[in-house]
């Protein structure tokens, strides 16, 4: 760990059932920070909370464990983070902070039903990372917003404003209480995937979470936590999932250019060859074996 206090695990949590989930017609007449939760949405996050706490306390198992908040101004999220909240005693809370930038993808202001259910057919056509909602965001656009967020978060850890500017020995859980499609941008930004990625995804449930979790090498993993049938499950290409994997067995400083071929595929194995006739080229497959170009 170096001087640097490390978060074990870094949990995302979508807010709880809304109005807004029960009915798009909720738009329309109340801005979508001010969408309430339901009573099933009240009762998902503390539920939420309870098995939030079971994770960071490893089942009882750990004694020296701490969290730390972070919650959208929206309101279905600051009351999810309430329902929560009653699972946690505040010895064992750092803190917590409202942060704007992980609020949910803007929308638009009062959103008609008709015009929106037509905006969302043509992000269907368009793509769902690079389209942008008329006076509102695209997914990019958040994508943004929150790489500054991550920047921030980083010099808090950096500058150990989460344990006060202490020397600390416990373990470090930041719980994130957002949005679905803000959660999976998150996820897109931290683990460096392409945008084409990100169009795999599926939305988090309401009160569902992501554990990102610290690996003994140094690195993050969903697949600590998490099975590979849930990664699948939520849209996880092969790639993605072998990735998970490595890292969560990976040192920190270890590179996977798992791109790498994406762009540069067509090149040759080895520097030796670079100075072949075009013609004789032969592409190299990932493991750097030699493609069998034989026809039948």
């Amino acid at each position: 760990m170096g001087h640097h206090i490390l978060p074990k695990r870094i949990i995302l949590v979508r807010h709880g059932e809304s109005q807004g989930n029960q009915t798009d017609t909720a738009y329309a007449t109340t801005p979508d920070s001010q969408i309430p939760l339901t009573p099933l949405g009240i009762e998902q996050a503390r539920r939420a909370g309870k098995s939030i706490h079971r994770v960071v306390s490893d089942d009882g198992l750990s004694h020296n464990w701490k969290v730390y908040f972070y919650v959208s101004p929206y309101q279905r999220a600051r009351s999810t983070l309430r329902e929560i909240g009653r699972s946690f005693p505040k010895d064992r809370i750092l803190g917590v902070r409202e942060e704007c930038r992980i609020r949910e993808q803007d929308f638009g202001n009062f959103q008609e039903a008709e015009l929106m259910k037509a905006n969302k057919s043509d992000r269907l056509r368009f793509g769902r990372f690079f389209f942008r909602f008329p006076q509102g965001e695209s997914a990019a656009d958040v994508f943004d917003r929150l790489s500054s967020f991550l920047e921030s978060l980083w010099r808090d850890i950096d500058m150990k404003r989460l344990v006060h500017n202490q020397v600390c020995d416990d373990e470090i859980n930041l719980v994130i209480v957002s949005h679905g499609l803000a959660l999976r941008v998150f996820l897109m930004k931290w683990f460096k995937w392409t945008a084409e990625q990100f169009e795999l995804l599926y939305n988090l449930d309401n009160c569902e979470c992501r554990v990102i979790q610290l690996g003994a090498g140094g690195k993050y993993s969903l697949a600590i936590h998490h099975s590979e049938k849930e990664l699948v499950k939520w849209g996880f290409s092969p790639e993605m999932i072998a990735d998970q994997k490595w890292r969560a067995n990976a040192n920190k400083g270890d590179w996977n250019d798992k791109y790498l071929d994406t762009f540069f595929d067509h090149l040759p194995c080895d520097s030796s060859s670079s100075d072949s006739d075009d013609n004789d080229y032969v592409p190299c497959d990932q493991d750097g074996e030699m493609e069998n170009n034989t026809h039948d």
